[in-house]
C-alpha cells in the first residue's frame, strides 16, 4: 500500500482521537446511556472529519480494504435486522429502530481507524487490557468486600445527577463488578475481552505476565459464575496459551485452572451451584436438563416452534419475548428462570433464525466468508497484529455455545466494535507495522 494511503500521512492526528472514542464507550458500558451517548458522538465526528478530510484533499483515515470489510461486516449484521422489521409485532416501530441503528456504522470506522496504525493500535488494544484488568481487580474486591468501587462510583454520580440509582437490586447471586447486580453479564465480557490483555502482557511481560493475568482473569470468569464464559475463556486460553506457552506448559495452565474451579467450587456458594447444576445436567433426564440449564431447552423449544411459522425473515428482533407464549412448549408451567417469558434464544444460530430467518442466517455466513478470506489471504504480519481482534470476535460468536442477545443494544455493541477492531487491524496495511 502506498503512503498516500496510510492513515498518519493523511491526517497526522487521525489517530490521536479514534482510540480515545473507542476506550471511552468500553469503559462505560456499564453506564448504558453513557455508552450509547459516546458511540452516537463518535459517529458524528467520524462523519464530520471524513467529510472534512475529503474537504480538504487530504488522504484517508482508513485503508479501502478495511473500509470494505467493516462496512461489509456490519450490513451483515444489520440487514438482517431490517428486513425483518417487516413482520415485527409492531412493523413501523421495529423500522424506525432499524434505520437508528445506523449510526453503528461511523462509530465501527471510527473503531476501524483506532486501529488502523501501531502507535494506534497500541494505544487501543493497550487500552482495553488496561480496563480488563481494572475490572478483574474492582470485581475481586466486590468478592472481598461485598462492593463494587467502579458500579458505586457510577452509581453516586447517577444519584447526583438524576435522583435514582443505576439497578434497583441490591445484589445478585454472583459477582457482576462494574456492571452492576441488573446486568450480571461480567464473566462473558471479560472472556471476550481478555485476548487484549493477555497479548498485551505477553508483549510487555512475557510469559510470567501471560500465565499472571490468565490466572487473574480467570479466577474472575470463574467468580462471576457464567458457564458460558467459563467455555469462552478455555477457548481463549487454548489459542493464545498454544502460540505463546507451547502444549506442555499449557496442559500445566488448565491443570492450574482445574485446581482453581476445585478450591472455589467448595469455597464459593456460587461456583458450587453452577457446577451441581453442570452435574445434574449430565446424570439426569430432559427435566433435569432443562432445570439445570435455566430453562434453556424450553427456549430453545420455543425458537424452533418461531423458526417454523416464521422461516423466511423471522418474528422481527428482540420480539423473541412477544412471540414466545404462543411458542411456549409448556404453557403454564412456571419456567426454570423465572415469571415473565424468555427474552431471547440464549444460541446464536437460534436466535439469527428465530429473529431474523432464513435471509438473516444467510447474510451472517457471508459476513463470516468475508471475514475468513480476509484472514485467510492476508501475510503473517498482518495476522499477528489482528490475532487479539480475531480471538475475541471468534470466542464472541463461537456458535457451540451459549450466548448473550446478539441483538441487544450492549452485546451487540461489543459484537459490532470487535468486528470493526478485526477488520481495522487485519487490513491496515501500513508500514512499519
Amino acid at each position: 500500500m502506498s503512503t498516500t494511503n496510510s492513515p498518519e500521512n493523511g491526517d497526522p492526528t487521525g489517530w490521536r482521537w479514534a482510540p480515545i472514542w473507542v476506550l471511552a464507550y468500553v469503559a462505560m458500558l456499564p453506564a448504558t446511556g453513557i455508552a450509547e451517548a459516546i458511540l452516537s458522538l463518535g459517529a458524528l465526528t467520524t462523519i464530520g472529519l471524513m467529510a472534512w478530510a475529503r474537504f480538504r484533499g487530504t488522504s484517508r483515515l482508513l485503508s479501502s480494504p478495511a473500509w470494505a470489510l467493516t462496512t461489509a461486516l456490519f450490513f451483515a449484521y444489520w440487514l438482517p435486522e431490517l428486513i425483518s422489521s417487516i413482520d415485527a409485532v409492531e412493523p413501523g416501530q421495529a423500522i424506525r429502530k432499524s434505520l437508528l441503528g445506523l449510526r453503528y456504522l461511523p462509530f465501527l470506522w471510527l473503531a476501524a481507524i483506532a486501529v488502523a496504525t501501531p502507535r494506534a493500535r497500541r494505544i487501543t488494544f493497550g487500552g482495553l487490557g488496561v480496563i480488563v484488568g481494572l475490572w478483574c481487580i474492582d470485581a475481586l474486591i466486590q468478592q472481598l468486600t461485598g462492593h463494587s468501587p467502579w458500579f458505586s462510583a457510577l452509581d453516586a454520580a447517577k444519584q447526583a445527577i438524576q435522583h435514582r440509582p443505576m439497578c434497583s437490586i441490591a445484589s445478585a447471586d454472583r459477582i457482576t463488578g462494574p456492571l452492576g447486580p441488573c446486568n450480571p453479564k461480567l464473566g462473558i465480557v471479560l472472556a471476550s475481552l481478555s485476548p487484549f490483555a493477555l497479548y498485551g502482557a505477553k508483549r510487555l511481560w512475557g510469559q510470567i505476565g501471560w500465565l499472571a493475568v490468565a490466572l487473574l482473569v480467570g479466577v474472575v470468569i470463574v467468580l462471576a459464575g457464567s458457564r458460558a464464559s467459563w467455555i469462552s475463556y478455555a477457548l481463549v486460553l487454548l489459542v493464545s496459551g498454544w502460540t505463546v506457552l507451547g502444549w506442555k506448559r499449557l496442559l500445566g495452565v488448565f491443570a492450574t485452572g482445574a485446581l482453581v474451579l476445585v478450591v472455589a467450587t467448595l469455597t464459593v456458594p456460587q461456583v458450587h451451584d453452577r457446577i451441581e447444576r453442570t452435574r445434574m445436567a449430565m446424570a439426569g433426564d430432559q427435566s433435569d436438563v432443562d432445570e439445570a440449564s435455566a430453562g434453556r431447552l424450553r427456549i430453545w423449544g420455543a425458537a424452533t416452534c418461531m423458526i417454523r411459522q416464521h422461516p423466511v425473515n423471522g418474528v422481527g428482533t428482540r420480539d423473541f419475548r412477544e412471540s414466545f407464549p404462543a411458542c411456549d412448549p409448556e404453557p403454564g408451567v412456571r419456567a426454570a428462570w423465572g415469571d415473565g417469558p424468555a427474552l431471547h434464544a440464549h444460541q446464536l444460530i437460534l436466535e439469527i433464525l428465530s429473529e431474523t430467518g432464513i435471509i438473516g442466517l444467510l447474510l451472517w455466513i457471508a459476513g463470516a466468508a468475508l471475514a475468513w478470506r480476509a484472514w485467510r489471504f492476508a501475510s503473517a504480519d498482518d495476522r499477528a497484529r489482528a490475532r487479539p481482534a480475531m480471538l475475541a470476535l471468534g470466542v464472541t460468536l463461537f456458535p457451540f455455545n451459549t450466548h448473550l442477545a446478539v441483538y441487544s443494544a450492549f452485546w451487540g455493541g461489543v459484537t459490532l466494535l470487535l468486528a470493526a477492531l478485526y477488520a481495522g487491524s487485519l487490513l491496515s496495511r501500513e508500514t512499519g507495522s
